[in-house]
C-alpha cells in the first residue's frame, strides 16, 4: 500500500503503474481509502511513454471550505512525433483542471500548462487523481492531487514567546497565554500540548470551540526540578487555516549558591619563631548558580593567605584551593580567622585559625672536638657523639664533613630532637694515607645557633710488616746464618749470622716487595754449609 501524505511524498520522484482508473469517492485523512479502489494508487510511472506530467503530484495545504486555490502542472511531449491526448478521467472530489480541451495534439517538445484547482467541500484531508490517455502508449498517465480543507478561521496567540526568567528549583512561576479566534468563522481547538521539562498548562479544557473574535486564557507554568536553562514549546492545534500555532517557552532553574570551606578550621600546632607552616583550605560552591567571592579578610598575628586572587567566581559545583600560612614573630598562642565574603546565601563564611609560636631551641654537640689518635691506613676507628636540643625542639636538616676520611652514621635527615633530649650518633675516621688529618663536622638546623661545628682530628699510620722465619734445628750445628734476596735464586745478602735459634723475625721489609730467604749451618770450627731450600715472602701494600 502507498501513502500520499506530503511527509511521505517526494514530488517529481514517484513512478507508478496504473492498475485501476476509477474511484467511487474521495477520501479524507481521518478515513482510510476503501478496499476496492486501493489499486488506483498503485502507479509505477508518472509518464506514459513520451507523454509526461510535471509535477506528478500536487499538494494543496490548508484551504478554507468554500474557497479555492490553484497550482500549475504541465503536460509535455518529450518524443520525436506528435502525440494526441485523448481522454482525462477524474476521481478527485473538490479538484478540477482548466486549460485542457480534448482531444489535444502536442507537437514534439510542446508543453501544455494545466491549472489544477482545489475547492474543498469538507473539512479534512482529501486525495484525488487525474488519469490521461493518449495515442503515445497503452500506459495511462496519472496526476495525483492532495489537499486539506479547513474552516475559514485562524488562531492567534499572545504573547508568541514566554520567558519565565530565573525560578528557584522546586518553586513555580506562572504566566498567561491568550488564544483568540481572529476571524469571522468559528473554529475548534482540539489540543493544547506542552513539551519541555518543568513546563505545564492549566485552565483550558479541550476540545474548545471559539466563536469569531472570542478569546480564552491559558495558564502556563514553569516548575524547575534542577538548576540550569530549560526550553520548551506550547502547541495549539485547531481546524483553522493555521492548524498548529507554537509558542516558545524558556526559563532558568536555580538553587541559591552556598559556599562551604574544607576544613572549616586550621590548627598549625607549634611553629618556631622565624619559621612558617603552610596548610590548605578549599572553597566549594554547593549550589546551582555561580558564586562570586569578593573578600577574604584575615585576622590574627602571623596568619596570611596565598594563592587566592579576588574577586573569584565559582560556578555551580566548582571548588578552589588556596594556602593558609602561620609565621609567628614571637612565642605564644595565637588565634585568628579568615572571613570569606561572597554573594552566596551564607554571605560571610568563617574559617578559624590557631597556632603556637615557640622560641628557637639551642643545638648542642658533645664533645665539640674528637681526636681519633693514630689509625692504620685503610683501617677505621669510631667514636660516639651526642646531639642535643634545649629550650625547644630542634630539627637538623643536614650534616657535612670537610674531609671524606671522616663519616657520620646513626641518623637520617631531617632529624627532630625534642627539647631536653639527646640523640647518639657515630663518627668514624678511616685514613686513606699516612699523616695527620683534620676536618669540621657542620650541622645545619632550625635552632638559634643554626650551624654548629665539631672539630675532628686523627693520624693515618702506615702499617708495620714483618716476616716470621723458622727452620728445623740440627744437633751438630754451632749456629745459623740467614740470607735474603730480591730475586728468585739470588743473589742473597746475609741479614743475620751465628744465630743460635731456629727462628727469626725480619722487620726490615717494605710494603709491596717480594723477598726470597735461604739459611746455612755453621759448625764449631766456623765452616758453613751450602744454602738451604729457598723460602719466598710477599709483603702486602701498603
Amino acid at each position: 500500500m502507498y501513502c500520499f501524505h506530503p511527509r511521505c511524498l517526494k514530488p517529481f520522484a514517484f513512478q507508478f503503474l496504473v492498475l485501476a482508473i476509477s474511484l467511487t469517492s474521495a477520501t479524507t485523512l481521518a478515513q482510510p481509502l476503501p478496499a476496492a479502489p486501493i489499486g488506483l494508487w498503485a502507479f509505477r510511472s508518472t509518464s506514459a511513454g513520451p507523454l509526461q506530467c510535471s509535477p506528478g503530484t500536487l499538494w494543496f495545504e490548508a484551504v478554507a471550505v468554500g474557497e479555492s486555490k490553484t497550482e500549475p502542472a504541465y503536460l509535455t511531449n518529450t518524443g520525436p512525433t506528435t502525440i494526441t491526448v485523448l481522454t482525462m478521467t477524474q476521481s478527485a472530489l473538490g479538484f478540477g483542471v482548466s486549460g485542457l480541451n480534448l482531444p489535444l495534439t502536442l507537437s514534439p517538445g510542446q508543453k501544455l500548462l494545466l491549472t489544477v484547482s482545489f475547492n474543498p467541500q469538507v473539512i479534512g484531508h482529501v486525495d484525488g487523481i487525474f488519469v490521461f490517455t493518449s495515442d503515445a502508449s497503452s500506459v495511462t498517465l496519472p496526476l495525483y492531487v492532495h489537499g486539506r480543507g479547513v474552516v475559514a478561521a485562524t488562531v492567534s496567540v499572545s504573547p508568541t514567546s514566554v520567558n519565565f526568567g530565573s525560578v528557584q528549583v522546586g518553586r513555580s512561576g506562572t504566566q498567561s497565554e491568550t488564544l483568540t479566534n481572529s476571524s469571522g468563522s468559528s473554529l475548534t481547538v482540539s489540543q493544547v500540548n506542552v513539551i519541555g521539562a518543568g513546563f505545564s498548562t492549566a485552565g483550558l479544557g479541550v476540545p474548545l470551540t471559539l466563536a469569531p473574535g472570542q478569546s480564552v486564557t491559558v495558564s502556563v507554568g514553569f516548575t524547575p526540578q534542577v538548576g540550569g536553562s530549560s526550553s520548551g514549546r506550547l502547541s495549539v492545534i485547531s481546524n483553522g487555516l493555521n492548524p498548529t500555532v507554537a509558542v516558545s517557552l524558556s526559563g532558568t532553574g536555580f538553587t541559591p549558591g552556598v559556599l562551604s570551606a574544607n576544613p572549616s578550621s586550621a590548627s598549625f600546632g607549634s611553629v618556631q619563631v622565624g619559621n612558617s607552616s603552610n596548610q590548605f583550605a578549599t572553597l566549594t560552591n554547593t549550589g546551582f548558580v555561580s558564586v562570586t567571592v569578593s573578600q577574604a579578610n584575615v585576622s590574627g598575628a602571623g596568619f596570611s593567605l596565598s594563592g587566592l586572587g579576588l574577586p573569584l567566581t565559582l560556578t555551580a559545583g566548582q571548588s578552589y584551593t588556596f594556602g593558609t600560612i602561620f609565621s609567628p614573630s614571637s612565642a605564644g598562642s595565637v588565634s585568628g580567622s579568615i572571613s570569606v565574603v561572597s554573594d552566596a546565601t551564607n554571605s560571610t563564611l568563617p574559617i578559624s585559625l590557631s597556632g603556637n609560636g615557640t622560641a628557637a631551641g639551642m643545638f648542642g654537640v658533645n664533645p665539640t672536638s674528637l681526636n681519633f689518635g693514630s689509625v692504620g691506613v685503610g683501617q677505621s676507628k669510631s667514636m660516639p657523639v651526642m646531639l642535643s636540643a634545649t629550650g625547644s625542639a630542634v630539627t637538623i636538616s643536614s650534616a657535612a664533613m670537610s674531609n671524606t676520611e671522616f663519616t657520620l652514621s646513626g641518623l637520617s635527615f631531617p632529624l627532630t630532637i625534642a627539647a631536653g633530649q639527646s640523640t647518639p650518633v657515630t663518627m668514624t675516621f678511616t685514613p686513606q694515607s699516612s699523616g695527620a688529618a683534620s676536618a669540621n663536622a657542620s650541622y645545619v638546623s632550625n635552632a638559634s645557633n643554626s650551624t654548629a661545628l665539631e672539630a675532628l682530628t686523627g693520624t693515618g699510620a702506615a702499617p708495620q710488616h714483618s716476616v716470621d722465619l723458622s727452620w728445623s734445628a740440627s744437633a751438630s750445628t754451632a749456629g745459623y746464618n740467614l740470607y735474603r734476596g730480591n730475586n728468585r735464586g739470588g743473589p742473597y745478602s746475609k741479614i743475620s749470622a751465628a744465630l743460635n735459634s731456629s727462628s727469626y723475625v725480619d722487620s726490615s721489609v717494605q710494603p709491596g716487595q717480594a723477598y726470597y730467604y735461604v739459611a746455612t749451618t755453621v759448625d764449631a770450627s766456623g765452616r758453613e754449609s751450602a744454602y738451604s731450600n729457598e723460602a719466598p715472602a710477599v709483603i702486602p701494600s701498603p
